[in-house]
């Protein structure tokens, strides 16, 4: 079962990003030209919200099970010197976490604002805050601190 969530995780992780992208654009043009906020906003508002917190749910279930995560604290004191350990044990999972709770909060306070144009900052910027936080934490290929393929293949 682990490699079935890890393959659906690895894959939901797109949706995550390719909603957050389009969010941010869609604030920052709705912010910029004074758009009406529409019920299609709303629903991209809210839809980009569900998808973050499926990722979290995922994202927890992979912790809970994880050899790496098992390792992890069960050596803890000696894992922690270790960068690719450390970085999925605790810094990956706690940035995630909080982008997760910046999307939620923007989410809530872009949905209560009283007028459009508020609610398209708010998104626009929350959004960014939290898109930027999980950009920065994602195991690029590329990434210095860690790095895992585009796809895994299983």
């Amino acid at each position: 079962m682990y490699p079935y969530i890890l393959f659906f995780h690895s894959i939901w992780r797109w949706f995550v990003l390719v909603s957050l992208l389009y969010s941010v654009f869609r604030g920052f043009q709705g912010w910029r030209r004074g758009d009406a906020f529409s019920k299609a906003d709303d629903t991209l508002r809210h839809m980009t919200a569900t998808v973050v917190h499926i990722q979290l749910i995922l994202g927890l279930l992979i912790y809970s099970i994880s050899p790496l995560i098992r390792y992890f604290w069960s050596n803890y004191h000696e894992a922690v010197h270790e960068r690719d350990i450390r970085f999925f044990g605790m810094e990956h999972s706690l940035m995630m976490l909080v982008s997760v709770i910046i999307i939620t909060v923007g989410s809530m306070l872009a949905k209560r604002k009283e007028n459009d144009r508020d609610k398209f900052k708010t998104m626009a910027i929350w959004y960014s805050i939290g898109l930027l936080i999980i950009l920065l934490n994602i195991p690029w290929p590329f990434s210095p601190l860690v790095s895992r393929p585009w796809f895994r293949m299983f």
